[in-house]
């Protein structure tokens, strides 16, 4: 049986250990969208990065991700992924990304995103990087993106 000596020496081992998953669950709310682990990948400055998070509507009305902006980028736009004669494509969401009540919408690679064009500085791996998302209804809410290794799919983030 340990000791109470030794158990006050590994408490904050095992409390340091488990502080790098802990970090890495976020979340945010604005109105009624409830906003689930924001993350992005490492990429270099003068390039172009990517935002990933969940978006819930927990609210009775619709709203819809309007737009971004980020001190980090040029420009913030919603993109998607389209089949273009067998050849993926991104294009603008155009007129924004609707969550119906009580839905959820996933932005992720291949899938919806964030596109942070003409970044400013490089986006560093273990930073976060500060975006605010702007809403049809719920309005502007600031949020951090972890930023992972430079090819992650997401997988460090417990939704």
């Amino acid at each position: 049986m340990p000791s109470r000596r030794s158990f006050s020496l590994l408490l904050p081992g095992l409390l340091a250990a488990a502080l790098p998953a802990a970090a890495l669950a976020h979340s945010y709310t604005a109105g009624d969208i409830a906003i689930g682990h924001p993350w992005s990948r490492a990429a270099p400055a003068n390039g172009t990065g990517a935002g990933f998070m969940t978006l819930r509507n927990t609210g009775a009305t619709p709203d819809r991700l309007v737009s971004g902006q980020a001190d980090i980028a040029r420009a913030v736009e919603i993109h998607t992924h389209i089949q273009d004669g067998g050849v993926m494509r991104m294009r603008p969401v155009e007129g924004g990304l609707a969550i119906a009540p009580g839905q959820e919408v996933t932005l992720a690679p291949g899938g919806y995103h964030l596109m942070l064009i003409g970044l400013k500085q490089p986006l560093k791996q273990g930073e976060r990087v500060p975006v605010t998302l702007v809403f049809e209804r719920a309005g502007a809410v600031k949020v951090d993106l972890a930023v992972e290794a430079a090819g992650a799919r997401g997988g460090q983030h417990q939704h």
